[in-house]
């Protein structure tokens, strides 16, 4: 570390970075428990002593992206953290053999928002004004309430009617089937989507998930019935890797068709553009971060498709979603929000909840959260490989 590193403001101006030789120093790679599930994150931290946090998509826990993560060092250690584009390209092409998806993609993930943290902590400046500005800071949400395959219907206008009291701009049902069955309760489903619609009334804005659980010819007959009831959008009616599936059930209905939380990479998202998805769903936390998901962004432009990004992770990965979404032209629908137990805000000391419908962004440097980290350290387990 640079003699002088304990004089340097912070943040620091840019004769006093390129001055100091900011790098890299080490990777911290941990699950944090929250009994149950686990969450899978880094922090990447300075020679000058700051950090930035990232996650991983928790599928599985996040062992492989940490795995993976812990390979990453080698390459991170000694670099420039401002070097965001160029080490996320490094990596990618480094330890293609290992992804391009999945696991890989999450590491890559974990990697990228971390550092965006980092770079905001260097230059003072929230992320959203580092991707080019805020079009808005009070962020409206939609509720994401899962589960619904498995509750009554009378259980699902209960748990819709508790989401409301915290003033969603729209509400998502999601049927969360076991995706090695197709169709199992067709009559079911609708009947359900038909009372959620009773209860909150006409003209309230409405999204239907299928998580993967209809053939083409069940997903076409649902569709039918959700634009009768009027939802805006039908999401992932068939398995998400068939993608000409896709394209049929497009054809077919007048509803927007809704994909893109299960693909991993620029092209993966534009073969869902190509095959007639109106609108797309890449998720920070499995999508290489803000770097990836600029990318993917600009290509939904290009093509005039919806760009709506997927997010269920209510701490890191929302927070980073919510800078995102905030900087993205024409973001017409509202961002995703998906657990309002609270469960996994105790380690922030300003936990993540909306206030009068919206989450209100700071302008704090990086991604803005505080961390609590004698409530961390109680429920962080670190990584070994």
């Amino acid at each position: 570390m640079p003699a002088a590193a304990a004089l340097l403001s912070f943040p620091m101006d840019w004769r006093q970075y390129q001055e100091a030789e900011v790098k890299i120093t080490k990777l911290d790679v941990f699950h944090v428990n929250w009994n149950p599930g686990r969450s899978a994150w880094v922090r990447i931290w300075d020679d000058q002593g700051r950090w930035g946090i990232g996650e991983a998509s928790p599928m599985n826990g996040g062992n492989a992206s940490l795995e993976i993560l812990g390979a990453f060092e080698r390459t991170l250690v000694g670099a420039d953290p401002l070097d965001i584009s160029v080490l996320q390209s490094r990596l990618f092409h480094h330890y293609i053999k290992i992804g391009p998806e999945g696991a890989f993609a999450g590491a890559l993930a974990a990697v990228d928002i971390a550092l965006w943290d980092l770079k905001g902590k260097i230059l003072g400046q929230p992320i959203y004004k580092l991707l080019g500005g805020a079009w808005r800071t009070q962020m409206p949400f939609y509720a994401s309430i899962g589960d619904m395959r498995e509750r009554s219907v009378e259980q699902v206008v209960s748990v819709v009617e508790q989401w409301l009291k915290i003033e969603p701009a729209l509400v998502k049902i999601r049927f969360d089937p076991d995706k090695t069955c197709r169709d199992e309760d067709i009559p079911g489903d609708i009947a359900k989507a038909r009372a959620v619609r009773k209860l909150v009334g006409e003209d309230f804005p409405l999204a239907f998930d299928g998580n993967n659980g209809y053939s083409v010819q069940g997903a076409i007959r649902v569709g039918r019935a959700l634009e009768e009831l009027g939802y805006l959008w039908f999401e992932e009616p068939v398995q998400h890797y068939h993608t000409e599936s896709f394209h049929k059930v497009a054809t077919a209905l007048d509803i927007a068709i809704a994909a893109g939380e299960q693909e991993y990479t620029l092209q993966g998202v534009k073969r869902l553009i190509d095959a007639g998805v109106d609108i797309v769903q890449p998720d920070i936390v499995k999508t290489g971060g803000f770097t990836g998901l600029l990318d993917m962004a600009a290509v939904a432009r290009a093509a005039g498709v919806d760009f709506v990004p997927h997010q269920t992770q209510p701490t890191i990965g929302h927070m980073a979603n919510l800078h995102f979404t905030a900087s993205l032209l024409h973001g017409h629908y509202p961002a995703e929000y998906a657990d309002m137990s609270g469960q996994q805000s105790v380690v922030l000391k300003t936990p993540l909840r909306p206030n009068n419908g919206k989450f209100f962004l700071s302008d704090r440097p990086g991604l803005g959260l505080e961390i609590d980290e004698e409530q961390l350290g109680k429920r962080m387990i670190p990584w070994r490989a």
